[in-house]
């Protein structure tokens, strides 16, 4: 008899609710020290967290306070002061150097027909001081609240701020709009507008272009800074046009301002998620408006952080155009000097020693398979973003976390010697990230599979001593019972090695229910992630602790090409997208079979993005594996979507058929999905260069369509309407295959949603229909 999965709609949407309520943890600061009247220190720790709310059908926002009475070496005493309050129409807010000031930026509700409004408030310890109409004074556009572009930066001096908004665009109206002044009444009484204000005639249509998925309504960022007590607004002048300025801070002594600037000739391509776009450091003089070239102009930088001192800047640094996310190198440069040294250069491969036996996954009740790394290998910086406050107060060393292999810890690199020495070696396996650094006061969060974020604690130790650090819990979050994990490390076949990255390896998640009808033998969801330059870490994802406790075991692989392997495994990728990556998913699939109590006859496939075009191919190509299929916003047609998605670069222009070479591991491969630049087929991209008509033909020859006459395994898929980066007609293309070939499959299609599918009614929908089809189709 079958083993039977919950198979009622109200079992999973009630088990869903009860998981989306698991907050997630995604700001920390501290304010500064206070003294008791008995000598002892202590300050205030504020955080912020977000919530999934279905009946609002809205993320919600809320702030938690806590207490860390500290000695200066360790913590005294830490707890929770008063409960928790929803945060209302926050868009960004950042406490002032001293900690006395907090500025936030608000929207408010237009009444009646009016538009949003933005405001900027400046509060102090008990009262709002300020509160500026920034929409009123038309100065600018929207302030950007995004995390590639915004900022909000208090000057030395806490007298100005700074922030990015969109630059003020002429109004435009009709060729045939007129407006007849009325009689009696002179030019100066018709309140005619002034000659700078005046409405330019044909051009309310004309394009302007943007930069891509989710940053649809960033086209020409500027520097904005605000006069706090003379209340005046200015926009910064002095940037180049040729650049997108953002991720801002002020100099020094208030002298000017440093920026990233990002070029956008010939055009803008889409920026999030790719850390190779051509960008560089810059510094613009508030008296003289001269901007400065920082750092090299041929490379991608970002996240340029001030040490307390003021005497330097850290950043991080890529080449343009290679995947669009890789190893990165760590930059410092010397404000004084004027030096620029690497502190961290990209790591090839990671350096091992024996492998320890020892614990993965022990909080989640038994350890499937692993492997463990030697205390002290760093596997090299794979982040979006260093900390907002990442330096120690010795001005000297910086933290930050990164993906080492499937798991993330956290790193405190020394910038004089380039020594990094990881802070969570000795404490539990899974997924660490660095929120601030503040006074030594260090601030984190941890999650594993089967444990939602927690928030953790810790004094910094002095230099030398740093792996003696002890982390306290602050706020615990009980593990989710039922679930265990592991994690496993595969060896591709001699057949299978890469001619000139040879001895790669990689790594699989596996979450299986720990109890259950179906603990003994469950079915079993293959994910591969998308990106395909991405990884997955051991901590808290919502769908597979969700699979898991309806019954499903997950696997969750990270194939060669993943983040946090070394700059090998990524460069190992481009040119071999489609062959490489799916052999090492089927490889993986089948000796997971072999090695573990699994229901071989019950395998299924959920991926998105990249993870959704290894999906399609992987059902095209083994038929007989699996017996279900959920894809999200999955590429299937190359040739159809180069001219459409907002990183044209990812495609490889071929040569012909007859001048590719032999050896498969050669090929140009185009198949390469949204996330990654044209470099993953081996060569550079060029804005002006077009595919010849042999070259459009290997596209689709590279394309998971190309197998759909074999497909047979019933397919779902969902598609965001307001996708940038995989357009939906992608997916309206296989569904249209699916059908004529009489596959079972169903489609849908989530309005206001982009490549992601990240709004909270899109995703708990998304989840049921995924639950239920796997459900159906599984013979659960």
């Amino acid at each position: 008899r079958v083993p039977q999965v919950q198979p009622r709609a109200e079992e999973l949407s009630e088990l869903y609710r009860e998981l989306s309520q698991h907050p997630g943890l995604s700001t920390a600061c501290l304010g500064p020290d206070l003294t008791t009247q008995y000598g002892g220190k202590y300050c205030s720790l504020y955080t912020e967290w977000s919530q999934r709310d279905l009946a609002r059908a809205e993320n919600i926002k809320f702030c938690r306070q806590y207490l860390i009475f500290h000695d200066g070496g360790s913590i005294v005493y830490s707890g929770p002061a008063g409960t928790c309050s929803e945060i209302k129409d926050e868009l960004l807010s950042r406490e002032s150097p001293s900690g006395t000031l907090k500025a936030v930026l608000r929207k408010v509700p237009g009444k009646e027909k009016e538009k949003e409004k933005q405001f900027l408030e400046v509060w102090d310890q008990n009262r709002k001081v300020k509160s500026i109409d920034l929409t009123a004074l038309d100065k600018h556009g929207s302030v950007y609240d995004d995390d590639q572009f915004g900022c909000l930066a208090w000057s030395h001096s806490e007298t100005h701020l700074l922030y990015v908004a969109e630059k003020k665009r002429p109004k435009a109206e009709s060729f045939f709009q007129s407006k007849a002044p009325e009689l009696g009444t002179s030019d100066e009484d018709t309140g005619h507008p002034k000659k700078e204000d005046a409405p330019i005639k044909g051009e309310q249509f004309v394009y302007h272009e943007d930069w891509g998925e989710t940053l649809s309504t960033r086209s020409v960022p500027v520097l904005c800074i605000v006069d706090i007590e003379g209340n005046s607004i200015s926009v910064l002048e002095g940037v180049p046009e040729h650049l997108s300025p953002g991720q801002a801070f002020w100099s020094p002594e208030d002298t000017g301002v440093v920026f990233v600037g990002w070029w956008h000739e010939p055009f803008r391509l889409g920026l999030r998620h790719c850390t190779n776009r051509r960008s560089a450091l810059f510094y613009v003089d508030l008296t003289g408006g001269r901007c400065e070239l920082l750092s090299e102009d041929t490379r991608a930088v970002w996240s340029p952080r001030l040490s307390p001192d003021g005497c330097r800047i850290i950043y991080l640094e890529n080449n343009v155009l290679g995947p669009h996310q890789q190893c990165s190198r760590l930059r410092m440069y010397d404000w004084y000097t004027k030096h620029t040294s690497t502190v961290l250069e990209a790591v090839p491969r990671q350096a091992w020693g024996e492998y320890s036996s020892g614990g993965v996954g022990q909080d989640s009740g038994g350890v499937l398979s692993a492997t463990a790394l030697i205390t002290g290998a760093f596997p090299g910086i794979y982040c979006g973003a260093l900390p907002g406050m990442c330096w120690a107060a010795d001005s000297c060393r910086i933290l930050l976390d990164t993906a080492q292999r499937s798991q993330q810890d956290v790193f405190v690199v020394d910038t004089a010697t380039g020594t990094t020495t990881s802070l969570t070696a000795d404490a539990p396996q899974g997924s660490w990230s660095v929120l601030t650094i503040d006074r030594d006061l260090l601030v984190a969060r941890f999650s594993t599979p089967s444990c939602p974020p927690m928030l953790k604690v810790a004094v910094l130790p002095a230099a030398g001593h740093e792996a003696q650090i002890q982390w306290i819990c602050l706020q615990d979050a009980p593990p989710v019972p039922g679930i265990s994990w592991g994690i496993r490390t595969l060896q591709p076949p001699p057949e299978q090695e890469h001619p000139q990255y040879g001895g790669l390896d990689f790594d699989a998640i596996l979450m299986r229910p720990s109890n259950g009808p179906t603990a003994q033998k469950p079915p079993l969801v293959v994910m591969p992630h998308g990106g395909p330059h991405s990884v997955f870490t051991a901590g808290w994802m919502l769908y597979p602790a969700a699979l898991c406790r309806v019954g499903f075991a997950v696997l969750l692989v990270n194939y060669r090409g993943s983040l946090g392997f070394g700059q090998d495994s990524v460069a190992s990728l481009p040119g071999n997208v489609g062959t490489q990556d799916v052999r090492d998913v089927q490889l993986c699939v089948e000796r997971v079979l072999q090695e573990e109590t699994l229901d071989a006859s019950r395998v299924a496939l959920v991926g998105g993005s990249h993870g959704g075009f290894l999906a399609c191919h992987l059902i095209g190509q083994f038929p007989d594996t699996y017996h279900a299929c959920v894809v999200r916003n999955p590429v299937v047609n190359i040739a159809s979507m180069v001219a459409t998605t907002d990183i044209p670069d990812w495609l490889v222009l071929l040569p012909p058929a007859s001048q590719a070479p032999s050896h498969p591991s050669h090929t140009h491969d185009p198949n390469s999905l949204a996330c990654r630049c044209l470099t993953e087929t081996g060569l550079p991209y060029k804005p002006d260069a077009l595919p010849d008509p042999a070259q459009w033909t290997e596209m689709l020859h590279k394309s998971p369509m190309r197998y759909v006459d074999r497909v047979r395994a019933p397919v779902l898929l969902m598609l965001g309407e307001d996708d940038r980066r995989v357009p939906p007609k992608q997916g309206l293309e296989y569904y249209r295959a699916l059908k004529a070939q009489g596959v079972p499959t169903r489609l849908l299609w989530y309005p206001g949603n982009n490549h992601a599918l990240a709004g909270v009614e899109a995703e708990a929908d998304g989840f049921m229909n995924m639950a239920l089809w796997l459900l159906k189709h599984l013979r659960c």
